[in-house]
């Protein structure tokens, strides 16, 4: 296979925009089935929109759309992309109007697995700078990519759209994708605002990121518009700087999001959703799969009810890689067991950290402990011949480089102020 396209190689350090161009893709995806399983068939007169932007993928679901549940495991792929467009352009500057930063990236990239009996729900993200091989791709202008044996994984759309992306996350992680979403920057602002913005947490010394225009201090605070944009491209003002730690950040951001889709605040407020179930139909690139409103009401009905806690929000492990300092590649033994517990519906039980870019939140409530302490009176048991439990049977203990959280699991932003 040739190398990517020269022009990448040749370009000068982009944008902070461009670096900083992270989204949280997968809310719109959670925006749409929660608006959509209320909503009833309201986003039946939106169809023809969603048809019109729809791309096709090479797996395809087995069972046409039905008002039922959705029986079999499936994994929606959520895109987010750094585009310029009208709702934006404005903000953004020099990213706009730069040629040499023309192109469109899948900056954000998560995939979100869905086991069958029980339910159980895992997103995967995955680094924008991790090396991947392309495959061969076609774009939607009939234009054939040749394919990349080592490339960036956010420079998969812009050689094939939203359906390279999806087979080169396929060929990455072994699974079978039949859903996938676009959304850009101006996507994003829209949808957030639709729900009357999210509240999150800003731990630390709060957020001081003069790239991502912000200075705020610790504490609550309600996002939307432009600042859910900027909370979740911060990578100056959280944990290490990197782009790993904002991806914990992200993560924080969209656990916060379920939780108000799921709440009286939104589920018995008809306008509330009806306005998001418009706003989300009319900002993502579906591929044909989910240009159904059947379809979406199925998937949103099969999720409605699954625990927060068997909610997963994992990280790609990667490692660094030896040719370049500024790029990671695929940890594939960690990853393994990753893919292989996803293809079993083990229990994941996520014994890393919560991610670089949070902490607990100081705010909630300890956790009630699950055994009274033992009488200072009593004999400890010999250690030799009663060994301590573990994990539940059949639950799996991923490697202590994947980080994570559950969705129930309340963390705040680690700030640097």
């Amino acid at each position: 296979m040739t190398p990517p396209p020269a022009r990448h190689a040749h370009r000068p350090p982009v944008s902070a925009w461009r670096r900083g161009a992270k989204l949280l893709a997968i809310g719109v995806i959670v925006a749409v089935v929660a608006a959509v399983a209320v909503g009833g068939f309201y986003a039946l007169s939106l169809t023809q929109t969603l048809k019109e932007a729809a791309v096709p993928l090479k797996d395809t679901p087995s069972a046409p759309p039905a008002l039922s549940t959705y029986d079999e495991p499936f994994a929606v792929l959520v895109v987010g992309t750094d585009e310029c467009d009208d709702v934006v352009s404005s903000a953004f500057g020099e990213r706009c109007t730069d040629p040499e930063n023309a192109g469109t990236r899948n900056d954000v990239n998560m995939l979100v697995h869905v086991s069958a009996n029980p339910r159980r729900v895992s997103v995967v993200s995955f680094p924008r700078d991790l090396q991947v091989e392309i495959p061969e791709c076609t774009s939607e202008d009939g234009t054939v990519f040749p394919g990349a044996w080592k490339a960036s994984i956010n420079t998969a759309y812009e050689a094939g759209g939203l359906s390279c992306v999806a087979d080169t996350v396929s060929q990455l992680s072994g699974q079978s994708i039949p859903f996938a979403a676009k959304v850009s920057f101006g996507n994003v602002v829209n949808i957030t605002d639709a729900i009357g913005g999210v509240e999150v947490c800003i731990g630390g010394d709060g957020i001081d990121d003069p790239d991502a225009g912000i200075s705020w201090e610790a504490g609550p605070r309600t996002v939307q518009g432009f600042d859910a944009l900027a909370f979740l491209r911060t990578r100056k003002g959280i944990g290490d700087q990197s782009d790993i730690a904002r991806i914990g950040n992200q993560q924080q951001y969209l656990s916060r999001l379920m939780t108000k889709l799921r709440s009286d605040e939104v589920l018995s407020n008809p306008g509330t959703l009806l306005n998001l179930a418009s706003t989300a139909v009319r900002n993502i690139q579906p591929s044909e799969s989910l240009a159904d409103p059947v379809r979406i009401a199925q998937l949103a009905y099969t999720l409605k009810d699954v625990p927060f806690d068997d909610i997963t929000f994992v990280q790609m492990p990667v490692l660094d890689d030896p040719d370049n300092s500024n790029h990671v590649i695929p940890d594939e033994y960690s990853a393994g067991i990753l893919w292989q517990a996803l293809n079993d519906n083990a229990p994941l039980v996520v014994t890393g950290d919560a991610g670089r870019g949070v902490v607990a939140d100081p705010s909630a409530p300890s956790p009630e402990p699950s055994a009274p302490a033992p009488d200072e009176n009593t004999p400890t048991p010999d250690a030799d011949t009663t060994p301590a439990p573990s994990a539940t049977p059949g639950t799996v203990e991923l490697p202590e480089n994947i980080n994570g959280s559950k969705a129930g699991q309340a963390t705040c932003s680690a700030g640097l102020g």
